[in-house]
């Protein structure tokens, strides 16, 4: 008998934030609680990667710094979290979620992390809510240990993933593809290996007709891993979006990008990314989905898939 899939949170570990801050913190709990409730997954803590591993992706100065809470404030203000123990705690647990599900995608065929998906941290800074990119720490590492040689990216979030973009900039062996908001942050935008660049407004016909169209091209590369930077602020209800999806077309941009990795035999995993709707419950019913999504589309092909 098949084990259920596992889904790695990090939620346990807070954040102190001050009053007003636009973050919503508290959605990763949500998204585990409407999961929990659909009886499909089982749930690890995620534990906490190692800053040698970290630091295959990452200047060795600035990961010290900030786990000793030395950064610059310049760099603090870029990331948009104070600095805090349980900052660093919630970071290192982030970044291990993805390695820990990295593993069960290669075992298995996908692995999910509820967190992650950090793609504006840079090779030396973070920003943008991001302090270290787990999806480049997780390619560095795997290719460390000679698991894979080529990789894909696949990144839906409404922010361009331009810290991705940048790490790989120069290395053939890792395509980029960002789905985003034309006119979103970050305003400096990085050159991925393909930029589909949408305009404010854009609903679901326009969204899918270019997520089917460029697929192909994805899988043309012949990864050994998909990542996919599963965000979902590009919903209508976002404060931060822009773009006009609904549940519905996001969850067809789900089964699209699960249906291709099935059908190319290529592990997927799964983080978490943006989503800042108001109600926030829209941003947790719409993460939840992508990982029903997975464990319906994924698990097909070895005949248990969820009813």
């Amino acid at each position: 008998m098949n084990r259920r899939p596992r889904l790695y949170y990090c939620d346990h570990f807070a954040i102190p934030l001050p009053v007003g801050h636009k973050f919503p913190m508290h959605k990763y709990a949500m998204v585990r609680e409407h999961l929990r409730a659909a009886g499909v997954f089982d749930f690890v803590e995620a534990p906490f990667a190692s800053p040698p591993v970290i630091e295959l992706a990452h200047h060795p100065d600035y990961v010290q710094r900030f786990l000793a809470g030395t950064l610059d404030r310049a760099i603090v203000r870029r990331i948009g979290f104070p600095w805090s123990e349980g900052l660093v705690r919630r970071t290192l647990a982030s970044v291990g979620g993805s390695l820990e599900a990295a593993e069960d995608a290669m075992e298995s065929g996908w692995g999910g992390n509820l967190a992650g998906g950090t793609h504006h941290a840079f090779h030396a800074e973070g920003s943008g809510f991001c302090v270290f990119n787990d999806i480049a720490v997780v390619i560095r590492y795997l290719r460390s240990q000679d698991r894979i040689r080529r990789a894909t990216v696949i990144d839906v979030d409404v922010h361009q993933g331009d810290g991705t973009a940048l790490i790989f900039q120069n290395d053939p062996d890792v395509l980029t593809l960002s789905m985003h908001g034309r006119n979103n942050f970050p305003f400096r935008k990085q050159q991925s290996r393909i930029d589909i660049d949408l305009p404010d407004g854009a609903r679901d016909e326009e969204y899918l007709r270019h997520l089917e169209s460029v697929l192909p091209r994805v899988f043309e590369f012949a990864p050994g891993l998909v990542i996919y930077q599963s965000g979902v602020d590009s919903l209508a209800t976002d404060t931060l979006g822009r773009l006009s999806l609904s549940l519905e077309g996001l969850q067809e941009r789900d089964r699209q990008v699960f249906t291709a990795c099935r059908q190319s035999g290529v592990p997927v995993l799964i983080t978490l990314g943006g989503g800042y709707s108001d109600p926030l419950e829209n941003t947790a019913r719409a993460h939840a989905n992508t990982y029903l999504m997975a464990a319906s589309v994924l698990a097909e092909a070895r005949g248990d898939g969820i009813a």
